[in-house]
């Protein structure tokens, strides 16, 4: 609940903000706040529509990744099917995705179109108790919804990032007196949409271990697995794809300095491993 709540007063304020904004810009350029609120909603549930009826095909076809039966890998199908029995939801479609990066994302927009997708390199480094510890992990992203909290998360902080480039081409050409307060709003917004993101997906992230941890019934080899998983992917991160997804994967997969570690996607590993060992002593949880 704490998880949840925290996430439900993120997305409070974020859309606040964008309401805000369709409200300043409506007053200052249309002459009408509700018109400009009305009509950057309007943009805004269009693309959540996009989002949550397509980003989930995107991403697989992003990464090549090639849905599987039981026959083409069964240690990988069975862990599954028995962690989403456990989960008690729908059993997700199974992908491996063809690279030797180890690492797990779970897509689509709900449990009764999910895909829980492993790299080749995943299968290849963990026993099955870690790999059942990452699949719980992942599959706790979909009974929690959280695919879709982070598509509409995601949506909005784009169509606010939208929404200041545009008052800025006005501003550019119009010659109207630019208003200062405006256009603080303007170079603020944007920033803080992304870290209200940031912050809504680090928290989910927490969530997933946790709860993923209770599905598998071992919280340490979720911990073991995670650092191995961290350390494989900071020493050879992955090659193609999209930044933009990195919040979908159990760890992220791209290289990462020290100024973009301040814009994760996920929190700090020692405190995820942290906490998962902590949970290890205490079998309340069983």
């Amino acid at each position: 609940m704490r998880y949840t709540g925290r996430t439900l007063g993120l997305f409070t304020f974020m859309i606040l903000l964008f309401v805000g904004i369709g409200y300043l810009i409506g007053g200052f350029f249309m002459g009408n706040w509700i018109l400009g609120t009305l009509i950057f909603l309007i943009i805004a549930a269009v693309m959540n529509l996009v989002a949550y009826f397509y980003s989930g095909k995107l991403i697989l076809k992003m990464y090549k990744a090639r849905i599987i039966e039981e026959a083409d890998n069964p240690r990988l199908y069975n862990i599954v099917k028995k962690i989403a029995m456990d989960a008690d939801i729908p059993m997700p479609k199974v992908a491996i995705v063809p690279t030797q990066m180890p690492n797990a994302f779970a897509t689509g927009r709900n449990k009764e179109h999910a895909v829980v997708a492993a790299t080749q390199g995943l299968l290849a480094l963990l026993n099955d108790e870690e790999l059942k510890g990452v699949i719980a992990h992942e599959v706790a992203h979909v009974k929690n919804r959280d695919m879709m909290i982070m598509s509409v998360a995601a949506t909005l902080a784009v169509a606010i990032g939208f929404m200041a480039r545009m008052v800025w081409f006005q501003m550019f050409f119009s010659r109207r007196r630019i208003n200062p307060i405006l256009l603080v709003v303007m170079i603020l917004a944007p920033i803080a949409a992304i870290m209200i993101k940031l912050a809504i997906s680090r928290k989910r992230e927490y969530f997933a271990d946790e709860e993923g941890a209770k599905i598998s019934k071992n919280p340490g080899a979720l911990a073991d697995a995670l650092e191995s998983l961290h350390y494989q992917n900071k020493k050879n991160p992955i090659k193609g794809g999209s930044p933009a997804t990195s919040s979908l994967f159990i760890v992220n997969p791209f290289a990462s300095g020290s100024f973009v570690k301040l814009f994760s996607t996920h929190p700090p590993m020692e405190e995820r491993v942290k906490r998962l060992r902590k949970m290890a002593t205490d079998y309340s949880y069983l």
